[in-house]
């Protein structure tokens, strides 16, 4: 369905205008002569339907301005100033009520979609931003995410709870499923909103260094520590902490971290005496801790201490009323970002992301739609631009999208046919003699009609290479384009000795 514009002009004939140019653009119009009925569309209940307003600035009654300073501060979309008064007073007035444009009457087409385009954009954008805002301030909340499935409803409210306390938190769920984000809100919604949220990802770090990373070091505790360094328990003082993939955390820190949760103070490598730290641990995982202690790979004293207050994440499959409304929010930010004019997702396509399982979860689904907004040409995105999804869902089919003008497959082989050749799929690798003669031959496949390991194709070149340059070595390595300690390394593993002639 294409964007609705709502168009506020007294005059008839300047209305008119605007909405046969604006329907040029591919919208929906809507036209009304007054400030007062303009502010009865954007309160009322209709106005989520309306992206973009075209405000005269001046008509009798109500004007453009006063429009404007009712509307600020509340929740609108984009307005466009259109006034013949083209004064810097009246556009540095209209911008600071909250306007983003001003345009000069009467506009040339292109100067208008330029306007409209750069203000869909920003609007489309401007949620992403806040959101970003927040989660940088460390003030995301619940409201913030888009979780509004019912299967996310006990994850909300569990999530709730522990931000009214100061109990470890410990977020279990698949890979992708968004569990740092719900950390985050926990946060947000706690009385340490706005203090340090410090992340760490327990599978990324070097095993050796994993101590001084977390606990930090004195200067000259090791070789190679030439400065003191402050640890992530440290960075997180007086907020939160939050440990992602914490099955992966070594045995040795494990100690250390189940010190720092039972007494509040660490051990910096180095120091003589401990540090008290005050935060808040939150931590995550996607594996099975308790098959991790039963194989010993995890203390259990240290799993009870952080599973105090459990919260499941569901996965993406399980909460597919979440799918529409997370691609809505995923096509508007990259639409702006690719600079496409995108209304939404045909109704085929939906039905598709709702019955697909989603293994990435949401990380996947957003991954998918850049892709498909990369893809698509049309006004709304289609089974068309997600062929491999469709692939993976009964009912639905979707060609890969042919390459684009300029580009062509590579040619098909046309050299010589290779020995034993049967439908096109070789069965022997040829090799030609360099001064004619017939071709020798490795077999690709056994004599059953099973693929050879490349192991025993790589011997028999081997093989062949010593028996064609009588053993020379260095000949031998420079036309494998390997180097002489490989080549005799591998002829070790393979049993195999120089053929000298």
């Amino acid at each position: 369905m294409a964007k609705r514009i709502l168009i506020v002009d007294d005059d008839p004939a300047q209305r008119r205008i605007l909405e046969e140019t604006v329907k040029r653009f591919g919208f929906e119009t809507r036209s009304t002569n007054s400030g007062e009925q303009a502010l009865e569309l954007l309160e009322g209940p209709d106005r989520g339907a309306i992206a973009l307003v075209l405000l005269d600035l001046v008509m009798p009654g109500i004007g453009g301005m006063a429009v404007l300073e009712q509307l600020k501060g509340k929740p609108s979309p984009p307005v466009i100033v259109l006034t013949a008064n083209g004064s810097v007073d009246a556009a540095i007035g209209a911008i600071r009520l909250g306007a983003v444009d001003f345009v000069i009457k009467p506009a040339s087409p292109e100067r208008l979609e330029v306007s409209m385009k750069s203000a869909m954009k920003i609007e489309a954008l401007s949620e992403e931003i806040l959101r970003f805002k927040k989660k940088t301030e460390g003030t995301l909340t619940f409201d913030d995410l888009i979780i509004r499935g019912e299967g996310m409803q006990r994850v909300i409210s569990l999530g709730k709870r522990a931000a009214a306390s100061h109990i470890p938190v410990l977020i279990e769920g698949e890979s992708g499923v968004g569990k740092e984000l719900i950390a985050r809100a926990i946060q947000g919604e706690s009385e340490r909103a706005g203090r340090p949220f410090v992340t760490v990802n327990c599978g990324a770090i070097p095993e050796n260094l994993v101590e001084s990373i977390l606990f930090g070091h004195e200067k000259g505790a090791f070789t190679g520590a030439v400065e003191r360094r402050v640890g992530k328990f440290q960075e997180a003082d007086g907020g939160t902490l939050f440990l992602d993939e914490i099955g992966e955390l070594p045995l040795d820190a494990q100690v250390k971290l189940l010190r720092a949760l039972q007494e509040g103070e660490i051990d910096p490598v180095g120091c003589k005496k401990p540090v008290k730290v005050n935060f808040r641990l939150i931590s995550a995982t996607n594996a099975d801790m308790i098959q991790l202690v039963k194989e010993g790979r995890f203390r259990e004293d240290l799993y009870y201490r952080l599973n105090v207050f459990p919260i499941w994440v569901p996965p993406l499959r399980e909460r597919s009323e979440d799918v529409p409304e997370l691609a809505q929010h995923f096509l508007a930010r990259f639409a702006a970002e690719e600079g496409k004019r995108l209304t939404g997702f045909s109704d085929e396509a939906v039905d598709l992301l709702m019955a697909y399982d989603w293994p990435g979860n949401v990380r996947q689904l957003e991954n998918a739609i850049f892709r498909a907004v990369v893809l698509a040409d049309g006004a709304e995105l289609t089974v068309a631009e997600f062929p491999q999804i469709a692939s993976h869902v009964e009912g639905f089919a979707a060609e890969i999208p042919a390459a684009p003008a300029g580009l062509q497959k590579p040619a098909a082989y046309t050299g010589p046919a290779l020995i034993g050749a049967e439908n096109t799929v070789p069965q022997t690798v040829e090799v030609r003699p360099s001064g004619g003669g017939s071709a020798l031959g490795i077999p690709a496949v056994t004599e059953s009609g099973e693929i050879r390991a490349l192991e025993e194709i790589e011997a028999d070149m081997i093989r062949l290479a010593l028996g064609r340059y009588r053993g020379h070595m260095t000949e031998v390595a420079k036309r494998l384009k390997i180097g002489r300690s490989t080549l005799y390394r591998k002829m070790q593993e393979y049993g195999l000795e120089p053929r000298v002639n």
